[in-house]
């Protein structure tokens, strides 16, 4: 009998479904038809490619309330957002529909030979380990570009949310690539490297864990395959002494609430100048004591449960463990009783070296405020990290900010009086532990493809 992976309602706590794990014969069956589907795509045409990819947004709009419903009883996700994360996959797959043919086009170089340029060429089969936070986004921030570029795709996506891994590969399907050239495998994180080892899989892409992503790296490293990391963050953000208030409450509200806090990029280090830090904390706490926690179909639930009741209970330890080493808890800070793995809003002052809430990624709707004196203390604190995902900072000297943002702050990502999240436009990484390569934008669909020099005497 095979193994199989349930789900469960995080809301609830109850079983939704029970999916089969493939055994190593079917994934050895599953790439080989992979392969094959790639052969036929990489030499189809942009047009061909652009229209298949545009009517893969159609679809995902027109059933855009049934994936939603899917994401939110897997992970928890407020349907909103659901809503919100479907639409977005929808902007994603127009931009690259519209911008790939310009992205690969022949890049001629002036030389003293008769004709030398640059091709950009597919290169066969990769692998998305992705994760559960943004189930649907994850995946078609990897496979979009990389299908567009003439590759073809397999996914092992996280094992709490393999309904929404299914239906994309349906989305795929129905939007008329070939047959096999996506596909879904239900497998467990220890046939992984079964998957990368194949000699039809040419790279990976990873989003998740530092544990995981050192993994499949070492994995890819020995077999001299291309990989690209999309890794945590602990994203540090600097309220300066002339910030306007209101709106960095607010703005880093929405962040670190953002699908409960289960963000790489949310604002998780809030480091305030002294001199507003009271201030600051006072409305930061009002605001938060305003969200609704609760069922992610109710539409004035503002955030819901975290994705499973163990990396509820492993945030409450994080909060616990802070507050040991000296953080003072000033909102939240209780795991609630009854089913489901909630947890609250929860705020923690005079946040310093040595605590979880200063050191670690902590994925849940924990404020961790850290008091600076003057914007070099806030800066040298900010780059006090082993991650570098993203970081904001807040000023009304816009060219003070631009400067910090492009050349003081150690962060993939920066932004200026807004916090940080991605966009299809936009290169998207980090460096340190938060990893390497780019997705999205021009230099996302560069990731996976042979950058091929040409000459001609």
């Amino acid at each position: 009998m095979k193994e199989v992976i349930w789900t469960i309602n995080p809301a609830s706590g109850k079983k939704i479904a029970a999916f089969e794990v493939l055994e190593d014969g079917e994934i050895e069956h599953a790439i080989s038809a992979g392969h094959d589907a790639f052969k036929g795509w990489k030499s189809s045409t942009m047009n061909i490619r652009s229209a298949r990819m545009y009517r893969t947004a159609e679809i995902l709009l027109e059933r855009k309330q049934q994936y939603a419903r899917c994401i939110s009883q897997e992970m928890g996700k407020r349907y909103q957002s659901s809503v919100a994360e479907i639409e977005k996959c929808a902007w994603l797959c127009r931009y690259y529909a519209e911008q790939a043919e310009t992205f690969l086009q022949n890049a001629p170089v002036e030389t003293h030979y008769s004709s030398s340029y640059i091709s950009y060429q597919p290169i066969g089969l990769v692998l998305g380990v992705m994760p559960w936070n943004f189930p649907f986004w994850q995946v078609f921030r990897f496979a979009v570009p990389a299908l567009m570029a003439g590759n073809a795709a397999v996914l092992k996506h996280a094992s709490n949310v393999c309904q929404s891994a299914l239906n994309i590969e349906e989305v795929f399907k129905a939007a008329g690539f070939p047959s096999n050239l996506f596909q879904t495998l239900l497998i467990k994180s220890s046939q992984v490297a079964l998957v990368l080892e194949h000699p039809y899989v040419q790279a990976v892409g990873l989003t998740g864990s530092e544990y995981a992503g050192s993994a499949v790296a070492a994995t890819a490293g020995k077999l001299l395959k291309k990989s690209v990391l999309e890794l945590g963050g602990n994203d540090a953000y600097l309220i300066l002494e002339d910030a306007d208030v209101d709106l960095a409450v607010q703005e880093c509200a929405a962040s670190r609430m953002l699908n409960a806090g289960q963000s790489c990029i949310g604002a998780k280090r809030i480091i305030v100048h002294d001199s507003i830090y009271d201030v600051f904390l006072e409305r930061l706490k009002k605001t938060l004591e305003s969200k609704v926690m609760g069922d992610p179909f109710d539409e004035q639930t503002d955030y819901g449960p975290l994705a499973r009741r163990d990396l509820r209970d492993e945030v409450h330890q994080q909060v616990l463990h802070s507050i040991e080493k000296g953080a003072r808890l000033e909102l939240g800070g209780q795991c609630p009783s009854g089913p489901g793995s909630y947890y609250p809003a929860t705020i923690l002052s005079e946040v310093k070296p040595g605590m979880p809430a200063y050191e670690e990624e902590i994925f849940g709707p924990v404020f961790a405020l850290i008091k600076a004196s003057n914007e070099a203390e806030a800066i040298r604190i900010a780059n006090d990290s082993t991650f570098g995902l993203g970081a904001c900072v807040f000023t009304k000297d816009l060219d003070k900010g631009a400067r910090i943002a492009s050349t003081e702050l150690e962060a993939g990502c920066c932004f200026v009086n807004q916090f940080v999240k991605s966009d299809p436009r936009l290169p998207f990484g980090g460096i340190k532990s938060s990893g390497y390569g780019r997705e999205l934008g021009r230099e996302g669909i560069l990731e996976f493809v042979n950058v091929k020099t040409v000459v001609i005497a």
